[in-house]
């Protein structure tokens, strides 16, 4: 075997419950490796049963990073990602070990391989007064005002997405430029071309949604509702990402008496199944130069990759 430190980084990408987790752990153990999380919904350290975390004992077996290591209440951004993973990348190169990257987050991938557009960080207080003018006038007032003061970027939203409209308006009020701007001033890739060897696990889909059915009814068989529950219970914003996780907000719209369980079960496992369609699509049209690659054939790809 090569040692690690002679071979590229593996990036293990793919649809929720597809199997990313387990292969990157074997890969790991077999490898010297150090698996480092790629799911904007994992970092958070309230969500470990609903976000499916790797379990503390593989946690224990095998070094992870960057797993549960964000509070709830914080917006935690694709750009504080990328500089806490390139941390990693370095310290997992300078001890000589494979770096693993694992996930399903198009946009963490794409900012590792593509670079990321370079938004300084929004101050708390612009975020919060930006917020606070949602919940108080509505989106539609919103919209209408980044109309006025960045048309371009209002252009392009649909007039009731009010996350992204919030964040155009925070960029604008905290930069005094639009959100388009920052993006054409991009930061360089962390992973340039010819850096890392890519695979996107790809099952069969029918097979993929029984086992996202299966798996939500076994979380909440585990404690996920009770997760939520505690939650909830920090009466965080709405539009905070951990708040948006599958399953967070129909389990909370149960827990306030709107929906029976069933209803919130079903809404949860059918939301979880619409995102790994997205994800089947968004990898396929934004970062081609991963292989598709079917489960049972993926163990033979990755020891050709990474030389084992």
């Amino acid at each position: 075997m090569n040692s690690a430190s002679d071979n590229k980084v593996v990036l293990i990408a793919g649809p929720t419950a597809s199997g990313k987790s387990a292969l990157a752990l074997e890969l790991a153990e077999r490898a010297d490796g150090i698996i480092i999380n790629a799911d904007s919904m994992q970092v958070y350290r309230d969500l470990r049963i609903l976000t499916a975390r790797p379990a503390a004992e593989e946690e224990a077996a095998v070094a992870h990073r960057l797993y549960g290591c964000v509070d709830a209440a914080i917006n935690f951004s694709a750009g504080s990602w990328l500089a806490d993973a390139a941390a990693v990348l370095t310290d997992a190169r300078a001890q000589g070990r494979l770096p693993i990257f694992v996930g399903g987050t198009g946009l963490y991938f794409k900012a590792l391989t593509r670079g990321l557009s370079a938004v300084p960080p929004i101050p708390a207080e612009v975020r919060e007064e930006v917020r606070a003018r949602l919940e108080r006038d509505g989106v539609e007032a919103l919209h209408a005002e980044l109309a006025r003061r960045d048309p371009a970027a209002a252009e392009r939203l649909k007039p009731r997405d009010r996350t992204r409209i919030a964040r155009a308006l925070e960029v604008v009020e905290a930069t005094g430029r639009s959100l388009l701007d920052w993006h054409r001033e991009g930061l360089p890739p962390v992973l340039p071309p010819g850096a890392f060897s890519a695979l996107f696990l790809a099952p069969d889909r029918e097979a993929l949604y029984a086992r996202i059915d299966a798996r939500f009814d076994a979380m909440l068989k585990t404690g996920a509702l009770e997760e939520v529950e505690r939650l909830a219970a920090r009466r965080l914003d709405p539009l905070l990402p951990a708040m948006k996780a599958h399953g967070v907000p129909p389990l909370i719209r149960y827990l306030k008496g709107e929906l029976t369980l069933g209803e919130a079960a079903q809404i949860g496992r059918a939301d979880t199944r619409q995102y790994a369609k997205r994800q089947f699509t968004w990898f396929r049209h934004q970062l081609p130069e991963f292989a598709w690659v079917k489960p049972e054939e993926a163990r033979g790809w990755l020891d050709e990759a990474v030389s084992l």
